[in-house]
């Protein structure tokens, strides 16, 4: 199944295709609960973005990650992180054009996660980003 999402703006724009069913999660750090974020992945699934000018990436942490914000209209539409060569992503179901209200995120916490451990399981549980 083919999800889109984007910005509220327009400016950035993404496709997840998936054959599962959208499993969100809510990541504890501060960054995620202060925008409110249900993340999702597929491992064996693919994301396309369309990343504009008015990209903003932010990275905070180990600065690994880049969280893609919408300069414009400040939506957090998701975050990337090369592993071996590839980008790897999760998306905010939050910024899909159908966001799914009824689905519940699962609070899940990272915090205290190895760069190694951080790595294996983003990739994973992370979508590959095609180019």
């Amino acid at each position: 199944m083919r999800h889109e999402g984007g910005c509220h703006c327009g400016a950035l724009r993404f496709t997840f295709d998936s054959d599962k069913p959208l499993a969100p999660r809510a990541c504890q750090c501060g960054f995620c609960r202060r925008h409110g974020a249900r993340t999702v992945t597929d491992p064996e699934g693919f994301a396309t973005l369309d990343l504009g000018a008015a990209t903003i990436r932010y990275c905070f942490g180990s600065g690994v990650t880049e969280f893609l914000i919408c300069g414009r209209c400040g939506v957090y539409v998701g975050a990337m992180a090369p592993i071996d060569g590839r980008g790897f992503v999760t998306l905010n179901l939050n910024a899909f054009d159908d966001p799914r209200h009824d689905l519940v995120a699962e609070p899940v916490s990272y915090q205290g996660e190895s760069a190694e451990a951080r790595a294996a399981r983003r990739r994973a549980r992370w979508t590959s980003v095609r180019a």
